[in-house]
Order: structure tokens, then C-alpha cells, then sequence
């Protein structure tokens, strides 16, 4: 039955995209019911996978029977299911809160949304690189069109970009399955890296190629310095559910680079490991440092938000650069708090610009709003979580982090890393006392704002103290993930040894 249950994450939201986008005017109720719905029953069916995969159990499913390295194949194992349900919950607050009425500015929204999902999440189960590259374009040009619901001069002007440099990214992707394939033979993950053991001398350049095409490539998903500068805008400029989702884009690329790189580029692969590390080290330190000149140099509450994740990006891209078990269970963690709190304070800068009339996110003095104390407290428990304050998730996250820094990494990650956190409670200690604090006399501003849109703020925001009460079992299954994926012959043995014997 579990194998079954490993496609649901990708055929649930193929299939309500297919109802959604074939109605595809009016029956606003009927919209929100199938994509609220079949959000939740990809919540449920990522909590059953995670409670599966804890057990150290590794699944797949084999499409149309084909088996691997043949077929197309879904592969479970923890860190795929910890993905899974990081997107679920982010998908179900973004989704709630869509509801209120930014849903409406187009009709192909929700459509377009559970496509979206359907790219992320098969991009978390495929166990065969072209078929990465296949939901790479799904979740693309679902984000594409999504960028620009509602219109607006500001969201076409950034789609542009976005759109521009990730079809680069596109073409140098399939360029570099195209050299791995014709080096290998194969397109399974697993595979290949079994392939790559023992590979002739004289193909070795070509995996080199490809290989470093494919950190470029990864590297332009996740937003790492130099090739971030599509980010800022584009999330700022996107409707806030959509920026919400969009904080578990940059986790896509982090992905790739943890499942391809352990996988087929593993230390027993051969000759890239060191490369790759020492590459992706430096660049995620540059990264921080880039991102916390932003962060202070923001204007706008949905930029600075923006820039938050793009230090988030720096961080988590450290702990992939530091390569050791304990530095990728620390980033599992921190990957975690910060996809939901970045996402939810999206959605609170949505709401507090819609209260602010023509002020709107800009960082600028404007009339008190009607519900600016509850909002007051949001930003509150929002700011000191995304900062690393104590007591909620983000302090035990980036001390996680720093504390699996080792030797010369300490005299690097800590500096920037702590200098970033104190740029960003500078930039959200004045956004929050000029939003706040610094109105101007007068009538308020503003109408009360719709209970979904709260659900939707809460319930991502609520991960900060949740993430520490459990603290202790997350932290078991991301150490357990850590040594899962350093081990990755287990799972090569799963899909290759065992290839004869249907699951």
C-alpha cells in the first residue's frame, strides 16, 4: 500500500490542476473547495510518508512497472518525505490565505498553483535526472504565469528576468544530462553513481563538465551570489501567496544540489567532492555577506523579506559547503524554520500593506492601522524567530548551524553568519518601529482583515515555537537523514541490486 501512497504528491495535484484549469471561469467556490482539499490530502499523505521513511525504510514506485534503472522511478527516503511535508504545510497556509480574495485577481490561479506543486513535489521524489529536469519545467512555468496574476508593471518588469535567466538555466541543464547520459548510459541517479565507480579515464572530463554545469545550475535555482540578483525583486513583486510558496523554491536548488551530489557525485564516485565543496563554501559565504548589505538597504517590507531568504540561502548553502553529518542535520533544521517563517511573513507583509492604504509595504510613516496591535504582535514573533533570538526555532537552528562549523569554517561562517543576523534585527527592528510606532496622528486606516488570511499568517508563523517543543525529535530524524544520505549506497543497493524484484 506505501508504494502507492508515494505517488499521491504528484498525481493529486496533477489531477485537481487538470479540474481547475478546465473550469476556468467563475465557480469561485468551487475553485477554492478542490484546491484547499486536495492541499490538505497532500499534507496527510506527506505526514503518513514522513511516519514510513523514520523508520530507515527505503521505498520506491515504479511507473507502468518499468523497472529501475530502466523505468521512471519515485524514490521515499527521509529526506524526500521531510520535504514533502515542509511543502504540504507551506502549500496549505499559502492556499488558506489565497482564499481571501487575492485567488480572484485571475481565474487560473488555483490551477497553476497545484501545478506548481506538482513540479516541487516530483522534483523531491524522482529518482532519474531527466525527469528532475521535467519537473524543473513544471514548477517553472507554473511559477511563470503565477508571477504575474494580477498584473502590474512592477511584477512584469521582474518576471522578465526571472523568466530570462531561468530558461539559461533551463538549456545549460539539459546540456549537462545530455554529457552525463552519453558518459554513463543511464539517467537513473542511483545508477549512475554506481556507474561513475568505474567509469574509463578518458570520460572523466566530460563528468567533470557536466557536473559543474549542473552546480551552476542548481546554484542559479537556489540564489546563491553570483547569480541571486533575479531573486529580490521577483519575490517581492509576486502576489504574497505566491512569494509564500516561492520560499520553498530556493530549497529546490539546495535539494538537487544535497540528492545529486551525495548520490551520483558521492566521495566514492571519485574526484568532485572537494571541488564541489570548496565551490560552494565560498560562494554561500559571499552569499551572506551580499544578502545582509541588502537586507539593511531594503525600503520595502516584501524586499526585506526577500533578502531575509537570500540569507537564508547563504546559510543553508554553508551547511551543504561544510559536508559533514552534523553540519547537514543542522541545515535540515534551519531549513525547515526558515521555508515557513519567511513564507508567513509574506503573507503578514501582505496584510499590513493592505492596511496601510497608499503607504502600503514601503517602509515609510503612515496612519495607524485598524488591527496594527495584533499585526504589532505577529511581526514580533515573526522577527525574533527569522532574526535567531531565543527562544523560538531560528536561535536553535543557527546555533546548530555554527556548532558544526569546525576548525578554520568557525573563523568564516561565525563572523558572517552573526553579522548577517544582527543586519537583520537592525533592518526589522526600524521596519517595525516606523510600520508600528512612528504613525502620524489621524483617523485609522484600513478594514479588518479576512480570518483566512489570519489562518494562513498563524499558521506558519506558529512553526517557531513548535520547532523548538520538538526540537528533540526533529533533530533525531534530520541526524538520521544526515547519515542516510552519507551513506548513499543503501539506497543505490535499493534500486539497482534489488532491480529484478517488483516493491
Amino acid at each position: 500500500m506505501i508504494q502507492h501512497l508515494i505517488v499521491l504528491p504528484v498525481v493529486v495535484p496533477l489531477v485537481a490542476g487538470i479540474l481547475l484549469l478546465y473550469q476556468r471561469q467563475g465557480l469561485v467556490r468551487y475553485k477554492r473547495i478542490v484546491s484547499v482539499v486536495a492541499t490538505v490530502l497532500m499534507l496527510l499523505a506527506a505526514i503518513s510518508l514522513v511516519k514510513t521513511a523514520a523508520q530507515g525504510e527505503i521505498v520506491y514506485y515504479a511507473l507502468g512497472d518499468w523497472q529501475p534503472p530502466f523505468g521512471i522511478v519515485l524514490v521515499l527516503d527521509r529526506l524526500s518525505a521531510l520535504m514533502l511535508l515542509i511543502t504540504a504545510l507551506l502549500a496549505v497556509g499559502a492556499v488558506v490565505f489565497a482564499c481571501a480574495g487575492d485567488d480572484e485577481k485571475g481565474s487560473n490561479f488555483h490551477g497553476l498553483f497545484q501545478w506548481q506543486l506538482l513540479g516541487i513535489n516530483g522534483a523531491f521524489l524522482t529518482g532519474d535526472l531527466f525527469n528532475l529536469f521535467v519537473f524543473f519545467e513544471v514548477l517553472l512555468l507554473a511559477s511563470y504565469a503565477l508571477l504575474l496574476h494580477g498584473g502590474g508593471k512592477a511584477r512584469i518588469q521582474a518576471s522578465v528576468h526571472y523568466v530570462v535567466l531561468n530558461l539559461a538555466g533551463s538549456s545549460l541543464f539539459l546540456i549537462a544530462v545530455g554529457i552525463l547520459y552519453g558518459a554513463t548510459g543511464t539517467l537513473n541517479m542511483a545508477d549512475m553513481g554506481q556507474r561513475l565507480v568505474d567509469l574509463p579515464a578518458e570520460r572523466q572530463g566530460l563528468v567533470t563538465a557536466g557536473a559543474l554545469m549542473l552546480l551552476v545550475v542548481f546554484g542559479l535555482k537556489a540564489a546563491i551570489v553570483p547569480l541571486y540578483f533575479w531573486l529580490p525583486r521577483a519575490y517581492a513583486a509576486a502576489p504574497a501567496p505566491v512569494a509564500a510558496l516561492f520560499a520553498i523554491m530556493t530549497k529546490v536548488g539546495i535539494y538537487a544540489i544535497l540528492r545529486v551530489y551525495s548520490l551520483i557525485f558521492s566521495e566514492s564516485a571519485g574526484t568532485l567532492d572537494a571541488l564541489e565543496q570548496s565551490w560552494i563554501w565560498w560562494l554561500a559565504l559571499a552569499t551572506l555577506a551580499v544578502a545582509g548589505i541588502g537586507v539593511i538597504a531594503a525600503r520595502d517590507l516584501r524586499l526585506l523579506v526577500a533578502y531575509l531568504v537570500l540569507i537564508s540561502v547563504g546559510t543553508l548553502l554553508a551547511g551543504v559547503g561544510m559536508r559533514s553529518p552534523q553540519a547537514i542535520s543542522a541545515l535540515l533544521y534551519y531549513l525547515m524554520h526558515t521555508t515557513l517563517i519567511t513564507g508567513g511573513l509574506f503573507l503578514l507583509a501582505e496584510m499590513i500593506g493592505l492596511q496601510r492604504g497608499k503607504a502600503g509595504t514601503r517602509i515609510v510613516k503612515g496612519r495607524p492601522m485598524v488591527q496594527g496591535n495584533a499585526l504589532a504582535l505577529l511581526f514580533f514573533i515573526g522577527a525574533i524567530a527569522v532574526i535567531g533570538m531565543p527562544p523560538l526555532s531560528g536561535a536553535v537552528g543557527k546555533a546548530l548551524m555554527l556548532n558544526a562549523a569546525e576548525g578554520t569554517q568557525r573563523l568564516w561562517l561565525w563572523p558572517l553568519l552573526l553579522l548577517a543576523s544582527l543586519a537583520s534585527l537592525v533592518a526589522l527592528s526600524r521596519a517595525g518601529s516606523t510600520l508600528f510606532w512612528r504613525s502620524h496622528r489621524g483617523s485609522f486606516s484600513g478594514s479588518p482583515l479576512a480570518r483566512r488570511q489570519w489562518f494562513g499568517v498563524v499558521w506558519l508563523l506558529s512553526a517557531a515555537p513548535i520547532l523548538v517543543a520538538l526540537a528533540g525529535p526533529i533533530s533525531d530524524y534530520t541526524q538520521a537523514t544526515a547519515e542516510q544520505l552519507s551513506h548513499p549506497q543503501r539506497l543505490i543497493d535499493t534500486l539497482i541490486s534489488n532491480a529484478g524484484e517488483a516493491p
